[in-house]
Formats: structure tokens, sequence, C-alpha cells
């Protein structure tokens, strides 16, 4: 069982930066494959960005390529997520997820195709 542990966010104003970790907590995170989510009031989770296990392979939404960047630690067992350049429509609840895959440049996209999740953590860009 993949237990994830977020920490970070917070409040920021807008052109700031923030970092998110997310940490597994009891189980490597080695052959899980993960990624970041995020959810604004009365919208769906949406993807944000993913990273295969290897750490070599990695893929953003639009909207945030070319301002955050995914990282992971094997060693540390943690994932990241450095958002830089915020905006105040970056503010939602952030999540990582993971899921298993023997395939260590492979990423997953859909939230449907992530087994474990963080437990979320508030992100809050001011204008």
């Amino acid at each position: 069982q993949v237990q994830l542990v977020q920490s970070g966010g917070g409040l920021v104003q807008a052109g700031g930066s923030l970092r998110l970790s997310c940490a597994s907590s009891g189980r490597t995170l080695r052959n899980y494959a993960t990624g970041w989510f995020r959810q604004a009031p009365g919208k769906e989770r949406e993807f944000v960005a993913a990273i295969g296990w290897r750490g070599d392979t990695t893929y953003y939404a639009d909207s945030v390529k070319g301002r955050f960047t995914i990282s992971r630690d094997n060693v540390q067992n943690t994932v990241y997520l450095q958002m830089n350049s915020l905006k105040p429509e970056d503010t939602a609840v952030y999540y990582c997820a993971a899921s298993y895959n023997d395939n260590g440049s492979y990423y997953y996209t859909h939230r449907d195709e992530y087994d474990y999740w963080g437990q979320g953590t508030q992100v809050t860009v001011s204008s």
C-alpha cells in the first residue's frame, strides 16, 4: 500500500513561487509513475503534470507548461512540483497521485489511471 503525504502550498502573490512535496510513507516510489492534479472550487479535478518513475520523462498541461516543473527523488521517495510565475487562476487544491508501472518512462495523464492519492494541499494566489 502506498500512502502519499503532501506538504508545501499556502498563500502567495501573483508572480511568486511555491514548491509542493509528496512523500511516500512506508513504501518506495520506485516503479510508481506519479503526477499532480488540481481542483478549483466548482470545477473538476484536472491534470497538471506527470513523471515516469525513472524521472526522465515528463508531461505538462498547457496551462502550466514553462512555469511548473515536476521532479522526483527516488532515494527520498518524494515527488516535487515547483511552481513559478504563479497566477490567480492557479488557485486550487493540489493533489499528488501514484500508480504502478513496470515501464520507467511511462506516465499517466488521466485521473482514473491513478490508484493512490495524497490528501491535498491548498494553493492560493492573490492578485
